[in-house]
């Protein structure tokens, strides 16, 4: 407020602050309205809460907030999934461990909840060992517990405690692909001895963080309560339309490859435009872009940095039909070429993940029915690096033409794509670009060479992320199949890639042509490469030539091989390819309110796997003194019958006899499960049996039902542990109440996809 008083008669009145200054003979008095008191006129400090070694991001309602850790997180017992961003049932401690943001002595971390999506990649970091998982509905993203500029953070949080006690029928819509999202190269120790690094940058653009009017949609229901802190109000952060997280990783410097060799050189004259090329090309370094996945058949996966090595050249004279010999990747004459291949037009160097056919459309010119007894969805990983040359790489061009005929190309049989791979791997064309043999293998021609190393592992990646999607022709019903041609050995590891290839449904085919001799196998970066990446290492699914001229005469046997649907074993995941039996107790300790809490829990548990006739198939047993089937494997073949069914089931109630229940089940349900699915019973009940339940169970175990026992209440633990498949800690839970129930069941899905992805592979 200010006042204007004639000079020199003004009185001061009573004022808090008063500043006067002289203009003009008269003065002005401007006073100042300061608050009683003055220590609130500093930014209050913000409250951090704290939260425990086990909460999970999930059970935290709030988008986005800033939490103290304890001391002691890094342990095993905090399962942790997904790599940079992570499934929102992961520990929120253990994955900032993991991360690298805070140690196992604690702090503050900032937390951001973002979509959920498909190939969480497990790896090893910081001590902690993450699990890889096909999809989840719900990530988050960790980082320094600084706060970010405009957001407001919750001095307490709020977590999940809501019990639904209607069953739902409808279907689960499909999960949202995050795209675009991508992980760091990884490699360890031996794996930096293998080849030169770049400084890589990844980007997560995720999706705006909700708001607290939107977040219910993303999360479970629950009551919205109002936080305070002890001295201030703490709204719900909210954030700009839009967050983008950047992180920027630098690998470290590694040496070249092995050996890699020559083949087909001609003349020694190298075109003068050389130079320039190997030039630009060196400064082409991309990140891996994300693909969009099938649900059924999808799921996980890595990227590696792409990297572009400079390499030297001189004229090196060969000869035919003399053998190939080898060079290491930096000698002068690793890149001498055929002269010829210099040609207008052809790019030698094209690195990065462009597709040609989005650059290049080609119109689809007539459509054939093709081979209905091979429905399958194809991809040729074609080797198109330096160690092969011009001659060779026609001969390869020349197989994928034979085989294209062979397999009779056709929109009801096999569609066949293919990718090639160099430095780095470009599609050619997808699965739907060609529905003929005819006019796939006139575009086979038509394919130039792309050079480089042999970089497999990267390829396998790409694949795994970009190829198999709606999008580029994939048909979800028909078996994934990757058929990898190299020449020799990989000029990076392949493993890593294989294993998250294989757990997202791919099968692994491999074709070696040439490969090391004795005295080279010191230069192969991955011995037994083949064993490590093939979808089974029993033979079935390698094939090694030893000529590139006799190549021709694998191609029926790889026909027939691929066109074996019912050898495909990796098409199966943990997700499509189990007989699901819930064995369910109707007694009357039970109540009907507890029961459709129940159905709740099973429909639940159903509604995350693949259903159909094909996939994974559901059944339900209702047990008191007596059994009843309510339906069987083969009654539904859709996620909205199997979860209607679910809600139709009516309250029996009645004694207890679960061992009785057991043997009906193993009965009525297991015993006609198809041999090719996983059978799986998961038993809930809420006291003790009337019955032995041990002799039951263990005939169950003998017939190959893998037990899983939830016991609630008034549950004898000793009876859940006998019904429950070893370990039993892995396959037995426990809960207080019915309403707890909720609590399990993303555990039980892990267990069931951990214990799949298990299996030997032999």
């Amino acid at each position: 407020m200010c006042s204007l008083v004639a000079h020199p008669d003004f009185a001061l009145l009573t004022m808090k602050a008063t500043v006067i200054a002289t203009f003009f003979g008269a003065f002005f008095i401007c006073t100042y309205a300061a608050k009683e008191a003055p220590k609130k006129m500093k930014k209050a400090k913000l409250y951090v809460p704290q939260i425990d070694c086990d909460v999970k991001a999930g059970k935290i309602i709030n988008p986005e907030f800033i939490a103290k850790c304890p001391p002691g997180c890094q342990d095993v017992k905090y399962r942790v999934y997904g790599t940079d961003i992570y499934a929102s049932f992961s520990s929120v401690c253990n994955a900032a461990i993991h991360s690298g943001i805070i140690d196992n002595t604690g702090g503050k971390i900032l937390v951001q909840k973002v979509a959920g999506h498909s190939g969480y990649r497990g790896s090893f970091s910081n001590g902690v060992r993450s699990l890889s998982l096909p999809r989840w509905r719900e990530s988050f993203l960790v980082s320094e517990g600084k706060p970010r500029k405009g957001v407001t953070y919750p001095s307490t949080l709020e977590y999940s405690s809501s019990k639904s006690t209607a069953v739902k029928s409808e279907p689960k819509k499909p999960e949202q692909d995050l795209k675009a999202t991508k992980s760091a190269d990884t490699a360890n120790a031996s794996e930096k001895a293998s080849e030169q690094g770049d400084a890589v940058r990844k980007e997560y653009q995720t999706s705006p963080v909700p708001t607290p009017a939107t977040q219910m949609a993303t999360t479970t229901p629950t009551p919205t309560t109002t936080t305070t802190d002890p001295s201030t109000t703490m709204p719900k952060p909210t954030t700009t339309p839009a967050t983008t997280r950047s992180t920027t990783v630098a690998a470290a410097a590694k040496t070249r490859p092995g050996p890699h060799r020559v083949r087909d050189i001609g003349s020694s004259s190298v075109h003068p435009a050389y130079a320039s090329v190997v030039a630009a090309a060196s400064r082409q370094v991309q990140a891996a872009q994300g693909r969009g996945q099938n649900t059924a058949f999808r799921g996980s996966s890595t990227s590696a940095s792409n990297r572009s090595i400079l390499r030297s050249n001189t004229g090196i004279q060969r000869q035919e039909p003399v053998a190939a010999f080898r060079r290491a990747a930096g000698s002068p004459a690793h890149l001498a070429m055929e002269t010829d291949l210099w040609k207008p037009g052809l790019s030698l160097f094209d690195t990065g993940f462009s597709s040609k056919e989005e650059l290049n459309p080609k119109p689809l010119e007539s459509t054939s029915q093709g081979n209905p007894n091979c429905k399958v969805d194809l991809s040729f990983l074609m080797d198109g690096s330096w160690s092969i040359g011009k001659r060779r790489f026609q001969l390869q061009k020349q197989f994928l033409s034979n085989v294209a005929q062979a397999l009779g190309i056709g929109s009801a049989g096999p569609l066949m794509g293919i990718v090639q791979y160099g430095d780095d791997p470009s599609t050619e064309f997808n699965l739907k670009t060609y529905a003929n043999s005819k006019d796939l293998r006139n575009a086979i021609e038509k394919i130039s060479q792309k050079g480089g190393l042999s970089n497999v592992g990267k390829a396998l990646s790409f694949v795994n992320k970009n190829f198999f999607s709606d999008a580029k022709g994939n048909r979800g019903g028909a078996p994934n199949v990757v058929v990898v041609m190299v020449d020799g050995w990989p000029t990076d590891r392949v493993e890593e890639a294989s294993r998250l290839a294989r757990e997202s449904g791919i099968n692994i085919f491999f074709v070696t042509i040439e490969a090391a001799a004795e005295s080279e196998k010191q230069n192969v970066i991955e011995p037994n490469f083949v064993d490590k990446a093939v979808c089974r290492t029993n033979g079935f699914y390698s094939i090694n030539v030893p000529s590139w001229f006799g190549l021709h005469k694998v191609v029926q046997p790889l026909v027939k091989r691929v066109c074996d649907s019912d050898r495909l074993v990796c098409s199966k995941t943990c997700l499509n390819s189990a007989d699901i039996g819930f064995v369910i107790d109707g007694s009357s300790s039970v109540g009907t309110s507890n029961f459709r809490t129940v159905l709740q829990f099973v429909a639940n548990i159903s509604k995350e796997f693949e259903i159909s006739d094909t996939d994974t198939r559901i059944g339900a047993v209702q047990y008191t003194y007596e059994q009843r089937l309510e339906f069987s494997f083969d009654k539904y073949s859709t996620k909205q019958d199997v979860l209607s069914a679910i809600k139709r089931i009516s309250y029996w109630s009645g004694g207890t006899s679960t061992g009785a229940a057991i043997s009906y089940a193993s009965e009525q349900l297991f015993s006609k499960s198809k041999p090719n699915k996983r059978k799986i019973m998961i038993l809930i009940t809420d006291g003790r049996s009337y019955d032995d339940v041990r002799v039951p169970a263990m005939a169950a175990h003998r017939n190959g039902v893998i037990a899983y026992s939830v016991g609630v209440a008034w549950a004898a633990q000793d009876e859940l542990e006998a019904i429950a498949t070893d370990p039993d800690k892995e396959h037995s839970f426990f809960v207080d109440e019915f309403d707890n129930l909720y609590r399990f069941v993303n555990q039980l899905i892990q267990n069931i996809c951990t214990e799949f992805n298990s299996q030997p592979r032999n």
